[in-house]
């Protein structure tokens, strides 16, 4: 059995925001160290903005970001044209991408390819052959391991484009996963399988406001919570999984959360 997830609650969104910078910058040096090269997968929601704040909020010498050496995935993504207002990859252009200064570096970023909008069984198996490419053969890596998930909780315990009672929580073999019917519009998506989401090296999640603390109480607190899709990525992770939430989030919360820093 290992140990249990890490949930780290601030009281600023000012602190979150440093201690999660810390957070991404020890993985960052971590894979560059194992391979040379940061692959990350991000959602999108609310998240790329509280990346952003994070990242590129404050200047830090001493542990520098190399956006150069990073190659950018999304954990899932809707079947929209990527200028659309419902394109996780435009949340994170607008907010990342866009803004990251010159003398950090370019990351490669992987979005879905729009030609296949209106099949998205083939944008999903076209979106794994990305991923394939990245991280090496189909048939000599059985789940490939990114060295930082950066993933939300939606308020039904939702995250990448998992949600509660679906069947696709139950493939443990493809890598990327067609949606036609989230109960969430758009209705059409793409996404990480769970096996993928729960086997990142590191895996953060971010979630903040008052609004989330039944979801987080049920989480962390309930067997039946941890059933739920962000349950079941921190049954899979364990310790790998780190939380980054505000008070508000984890009021009534009876797992323990460690004060404001890593």
């Amino acid at each position: 059995m290992g140990k249990p997830p890490n949930l780290f609650a601030f009281n600023t969104a000012d602190e979150l925001a440093v201690s999660l910078r810390a957070f991404v910058i020890d993985a960052q040096n971590s894979a560059l160290d194992r391979h040379g090269v940061f692959r990350v997968g991000v959602s999108g929601g609310s998240l790329p903005k509280v990346l952003a704040k994070a990242l590129l909020g404050q200047v830090d010498g001493t542990n520098p970001l190399d956006f150069s050496k990073w190659e950018i995935f999304f954990a899932d993504e809707r079947a929209v044209p990527l200028d659309h207002d419902d394109s996780n990859y435009k949340a994170v252009k607008d907010e990342l991408l866009d803004k990251i200064p010159t003398e950090l570096g370019t990351p490669i970023v992987h979005p879905i390819d729009v030609k296949y909008l209106d099949d998205i069984q083939e944008m999903a198996d076209q979106y794994e052959q990305t991923l394939v490419r990245s991280f090496a053969a189909r048939d000599s890596v059985r789940t490939p391991m990114f060295d930082l998930l950066l993933l939300g909780c939606g308020p039904d315990g939702h995250t990448c484009s998992l949600f509660p009672g679906s069947p696709l929580l139950r493939d443990d073999s493809a890598w990327v996963l067609p949606i036609s019917d989230s109960p969430k519009p758009p209705p059409k998506r793409i996404t990480l399988s769970l096996p993928v989401a729960g086997h990142g090296i590191k895996i953060g999640f971010v979630a903040t406001g008052a609004s989330k603390k039944e979801i987080l109480r049920q989480i962390f607190d309930t067997e039946e919570g941890h059933q739920l899709p962000c349950g079941l990525v921190n049954g899979l992770g364990q310790e790998r999984v780190s939380w980054f939430v505000d008070y508000p989030a984890v009021e009534g919360v009876s797992f323990p959360a460690r004060r404001g820093s890593l």
